[in-house]
């Protein structure tokens, strides 16, 4: 269903009937999917997928209500479907496509875990709903993790820094600003209703090595990496979180590759109003570099979502592929939203864009794609090509069946828990306590000896106690027997160090004559 070079999506509708075709080597410009509940964003989203699998690049997409597992089995030739592909010009061809499933909780597959350093703490920060001060004792905990290099691998890592922290409050103040213990608090308030979240199962080792997404089956077609989110959704912030950390790595990993002939990976962000909500000014100031960025990387970012005001102008502006589905203008706001959508395309003279928006039918949808030069094409109506695998899910015996024949099965089933700040701090905090110990255990070293055996003599030592369950207590010393112990354990002292000086003289001398 591709030609060379290009994605088969629709055919428009117009006199022309024309195809409308993704072009690969301008696919990495990005994308826009957008559409209410229920117009087929969802097989819109398999169509370019599966383009792109066919095409040789890898997909990552979320798999938000679990229809895009699908992929994995061959579609049926359904009388519509049948049609759909006669209108379009082409023969229905049902096919299944190389698929590897992810899940952060490892249930429905590969576990994704990635470590508390490569979350960052601006993610991080987001992740737990900290405030501006809060967020810097958090940058402090890292700077001073950075700086005494201790991994920090997973929340138990950070926990002990914190500790640290806690317990070094006043010295680290002085270096690198107030480090308050309300503040410190409260970050490990939140990591505890982070860990309650499951989140404990995706910071951790063996960390994702992102390159295991772009990868080609034998018969050179790209996999497609799903992600379960079904129970993931059900933490929004985790999800946006997530999904941003692995679009900054991509971004600070991978080389500069210029504009390539199609893209090294294209990625599918899904709900993508969940990772705008309520996200910092600087947050949003690195997604919208990412994203201006990360196309000469040779990715390719496409956000799906019900209506376009869900992302930011400034990301609107950079993505030049959009497929709109139908709007509904109910309300003020999704009147605002239809005329936004409108606005964004490059007008057509032969219908009106605004009013088309609203009368969209399920699995058509309006289209513009990048031409040639990148300049984006006259907005036309169109009818979706219909996908060649599997619409609707999986059942969990087949799932469970592609998993277990996975590339990459028994790489991430089992957590490794490797030595880090967890570690590393605790043999700090013993060697730092060892001489204290030692110093309680033996007081004085010879000079306590000597105290004893005089303390004995002149009645200032203790008596030992019979043991057993009548034991006897003996009754406070009396002021005399008080003052008399401390002078014997004063002599005791004296003697000691006097004895100590001999002997060391002794050994020193003979040393140094030798």
């Amino acid at each position: 269903m591709a030609g060379e070079g290009t994605i088969l999506v629709g055919r428009s509708t117009g006199p022309q009937r024309k195809p409308e075709v993704l072009t690969l080597r301008l696919a990495n410009r990005h994308g826009l999917v957008a559409g209410a509940t229920g117009t087929g964003k969802t097989v819109t989203l398999q169509v370019l997928a599966e383009g792109f699998s066919n095409a040789g690049v890898p997909v990552f997409a979320a798999d938000i209500k679990g229809d895009l597992s699908g992929l994995a089995a061959a579609g049926e030739a359904k009388p519509h479907f049948v049609k759909r592909a006669e209108e379009l010009g082409i023969a229905y061809e049902p096919d299944r496509f190389p698929t590897v499933f992810w899940d952060v909780f490892g249930e429905q597959g590969h576990p994704i875990r990635c470590t508390v350093t490569e979350m960052g703490p601006l993610l991080l920060a987001r992740l737990l709903e900290l405030n501006d001060t809060q967020e810097g004792v958090l940058n402090i905990a890292f700077r001073v993790a950075d700086e005494n290099q201790w991994p920090l691998i997973d929340l138990k890592d950070l926990r002990a820094l914190l500790t640290f922290l806690s317990e070094n409050a006043k010295e680290l103040s002085a270096t690198y600003g107030n480090v308050s213990g309300a503040s410190i608090g409260a970050i490990q308030r939140a990591l505890l209703v982070l860990e309650n979240q499951g989140a404990d199962k995706f910071l951790g080792e063996p960390a994702l090595d992102l390159h295991d997404f772009m990868r080609t089956d034998r018969e050179g077609r790209g996999f497609v990496n799903i992600l379960a989110a079904d129970r993931l959704m059900q933490r929004p912030r985790l999800y946006a979180s997530f999904l941003l950390w692995m679009l900054s790595e991509l971004f600070e990993q991978l080389p500069e590759v210029g504009d390539l002939d199609k893209p090294k990976l294209v990625f599918f962000f899904d709900e993508a109003h969940l990772l705008f909500n309520d996200a910092p000014k600087a947050l949003l100031d690195a997604v919208e570099q990412v994203v201006r960025l990360i196309r000469s990387k040779g990715v390719g970012v496409y956000f799906v979502t019900q209506n376009p005001l869900d992302v930011p102008e400034t990301v609107l502006g950079q993505l030049g592929n959009r497929v709109q589905h139908a709007l509904r203008a109910f309300t003020p706001r999704d009147q605002r939203a239809v005329r936004a959508a409108a606005e964004t395309f490059r007008q057509n003279p032969g219908f009106d864009v605004a009013s088309a928006i609203t009368e969209l039918a399920v699995g058509e949808a309006l289209v513009s794609f990048l031409e040639a030069k990148g300049t984006p094409s006259m907005v036309e109506r169109a009818l979706i090509a219909p996908p060649q695998g599997r619409v609707g899910p999986l059942t969990p015996a087949e799932r469970a069946e592609i998993i277990r024949q996975s590339p990459l099965r028994g790489k991430y089933d089992e957590a490794v828990d490797n030595e880090s700040a967890y570690e590393m701090l605790a043999k700090r905090k013993h060697l730092d306590s060892a001489p204290a110990e030692a110093a309680s255990q033996s007081e004085g070293g010879l000079s306590g000896m000597l105290g004893g055996w005089l303390g004995g003599l002149l009645g200032g030592g203790e008596e030992a106690a019979p043991k057993g369950k009548g034991r006897s207590r003996r009754p406070p010393p009396s002021l005399a027997e008080q003052v008399i112990g401390n002078a014997a354990r004063s002599m005791a002292r004296k003697v000691g160090t006097e004895v100590g000086d001999a002997i060391l003289r002794n050994v020193l001398g003979g040393l140094t004559k030798r």
